[in-house]
């Protein structure tokens, strides 16, 4: 296998940024009625100077969850909203985009949807809008109402990124039950399983998957590593990650690659994550009877997404974009991000049980939960993933130490 250089996840990011002020414009009276229940319609209504075009970017899978709300949001406020586009992009790509965007004084993006990758990479580089406190008043009981997992979420953003989607979170792992007999329990015996097996467990470049991201920043506690927060005294891992190395082909740009090999038999281990464990049993990409395990000593790294407005709008298409990011966090809308187990349990807020949920989701998901996760959930310690500093940091470590052979 040739081995290829990657680019720093830092380095990938234009360096030149124009920065731009501007207060939002407050909302006028309520537009005219929609169609929409009263209940999920932002408060105050929409009202904007001219209709609007809003261009989100996803590098979070995030539209899985939230395109049906999206879509209900455009559906009730035809009259200033024209369209919505999403456009899909990988985590270290958007923030290069907005700075190209940026710097010719040309913002089209209007919001990004993301996870702790690109959110950490764009405060670094200062392209994103403070959300909050500063339009507090558009998100009513924010921090009251989030859950205990989605608030910490929260706080690490600095107010930069509005917790939109919550779940457990990872490390853990998928495999296929008829390869592998004996599941490994520590990581001496993970490393022993890929040594005898080389070339069968995969995890796909940390800054690029919600799964790498967690197996990466799971096995400092589980080693025991000085201090799990500072990637620096990572010695214990990095060791461990240049071993395991040599027994992994190649790494992928992107976690649907590695359920899609281990479906097809050419993995039979993988580096896993809740939601996407039940999501691609639910969606038959690797079979039902397919299982998951946890080393011993597991913390969760709890995984959200994000949204997050660029700098540089202009106050209507600013408005719009914090009224859909409003909408997006009504208990109905909310409900929707069951989905299809991805990214479960998916609400980030209190009170939003899954008998809110479409009847369809809430069958497949019922289906696909386990007692074990549950058990973990219960009974492992969670904690947040690493702030923006750390995390970049830490993603440009394993891109040098570790990730020759991504591709």
């Amino acid at each position: 296998m040739k081995k290829l250089k990657v680019v720093s996840f830092t380095l990938a990011v234009a360096m030149a940024a124009s920065i731009f002020a501007g207060c939002a414009q407050k909302q006028q009276p309520p537009a005219p009625q929609s169609t929409a229940p009263q209940s999920t319609a932002p408060a105050g209504g929409l009202a904007l100077s001219k209709p609007v075009k809003l261009s989100i970017i996803d590098v979070a899978g995030n539209d899985q969850l939230t395109k049906p709300a999206i879509e209900a949001f455009k559906a009730a406020n035809s009259k200033f909203i024209t369209d919505i586009e999403i456009i899909k992009a990988t985590a270290p790509e958007a923030p290069a985009k907005i700075k190209a965007q940026q710097s010719a004084n040309n913002v089209e993006t209007t919001m990004v949807l993301t996870g702790y990758d690109a959110l950490s990479s764009g405060m670094e580089q200062n392209i994103w809008e403070k959300l909050y406190p500063e339009f507090k008043d558009k998100f009513p009981k924010l921090e009251e109402n989030y859950l205990d997992g989605a608030k910490k979420a929260f706080d690490i953003a600095k107010g930069y990124g509005i917790t939109v989607t919550y779940c457990p979170g990872g490390p853990m792992f998928s495999y296929n039950p008829d390869k592998v007999k004996e599941v490994p329990k520590t990581p001496d015996q993970l490393l022993a399983w890929a040594k005898a097996n080389p070339n069968k467990f995969l995890y796909a470049r940390p800054a690029n998957s919600g799964p790498g991201r967690a197996f990466l920043q799971g096995l400092p506690y589980i080693l025991g590593d000085k201090d799990p927060k500072d990637p620096k005294t990572w010695d214990k891992t990095w060791a461990f990650l240049k071993e395991l190395d040599k027994y992994v082909e190649y790494y992928p740009t992107g976690t649907g690659v590695t359920f899609k090999e281990l479906g097809e038999g050419t993995r039979w281990m993988i580096a896993s994550h809740l939601g996407w464990d039940m999501n691609q049993r639910i969606l038959a990409t690797i079979p039902a009877n397919y299982q998951a395990f946890f080393l011993d000593k597991t913390t969760w790294l709890t995984d959200a997404h994000y949204m997050t407005m660029p700098k540089g709008l202009d106050n209507d298409r600013k408005n719009a974009t914090l009224a859909l990011m409003a909408w997006l966090m009504t208990p109905e809308q909310q409900a929707v991000t069951y989905d299809n187990g991805y990214f479960y349990p998916g609400p980030a807020i209190k009170d939003v049980p899954i008998t809110m949920a479409p009847k369809a989701s809430q069958d497949k998901v019922k289906a696909a939960m386990r007692d074990s996760y549950e058990k973990a959930i219960k009974e492992f310690p969670n904690t947040t993933q690493l702030e923006s500093k750390p995390l970049v940091e830490a993603m440009d470590m394993w891109d040098k130490l570790v990730g020759a052979k991504v591709k």
